[in-house]
């Protein structure tokens, strides 16, 4: 059964379907992906995409790993893990989103708009997954599978062909020993519900913030936070040599 809506309103995202590639049967599913918790607090009973997000992040991690898995046979279980934490992770999901202009058809509450909601990588990364598991809803594996790969395999050849590009804590280690500054040293906080639980990391070289970052969970902060590091200590060996 599909979930009540406002015609009028899916009938505004009709050009967000498009760049989507996906014809809703049910575009309140559309709707509801692009409903952020401040906007469901404003307007009563209407449901936020978090129910949304929690599916599509799962179906985003099984079609990626399914494609890899095939497409590459010759990649170890490794391998595979670093390709889809390079692919499916809150940096990447945001960018996407960005490709995709879904800012423009947020909705959010006025306090979190103000605040430059719209732009959040957070809030962009929990929407691009809330309209995979919309899309899976709407139109089944096939229709998710279509979307995400059309978006994402050029990413995921990248990440095969450089696995290592990816691993942003051990490029951070392997440059901070060779500096002499030790091993880094990672401090990380979660924050909100379980079912849409954040983690912020902070990373320290030779007692030195380098960089914070934020993720879904703590590996994906860290290695966002270590991705920033890098590049404090390229900055500083730039401004060495100059």
């Amino acid at each position: 059964m599909a979930p009540e809506g406002d015609a009028k309103w899916a009938a505004s995202d009709l050009d967000l379907a498009d760049r989507l590639g996906h014809v809703f049967a049910y575009p309140v599913l559309l709707e509801q992906a692009l409903a952020h918790r401040s906007w469901c607090s404003e307007h009563g009973a209407r449901e936020s995409n978090e129910r949304l997000e929690f599916l599509g992040d799962a179906v985003l991690g099984l079609i990626v790993a399914d494609h890899t898995f095939r497409m590459y046979p010759e990649l170890p279980d490794g391998a595979l893990s670093k390709v889809r934490a390079s692919v499916v992770n809150a940096r990447v999901l945001a960018d996407l989103a960005r490709e995709l202009e879904i800012s423009h058809h947020l909705r959010l509450g006025k306090g979190e708009d103000a605040s430059g909601g719209r732009d959040k990588e957070s809030i962009l990364a929990d929407t691009m997954e809330a309209i995979i598991g919309a899309v899976y809803i709407d139109g089944g594996m096939d229709s998710a599978r279509d979307l995400v790969i059309r978006r994402l395999a050029h990413r995921i050849r990248v990440a095969v062909g450089e696995p290592g590009e990816s691993d942003h804590k051990s490029r951070l280690q392997e440059e901070a020993v060779r500096l002499g500054r030790g091993v880094p040293h990672y401090e990380v906080q979660g924050s909100g519900p379980d079912h849409a639980r954040r983690y912020l990391a902070t990373v320290y070289v030779a007692g030195e913030r380098l960089g914070t970052g934020d993720g879904r969970s703590k590996k994906d902060a860290e290695q966002v936070a270590a991705q920033v590091a890098c590049g404090s200590l390229e900055a500083e060996k730039g401004g060495d040599s100059a």
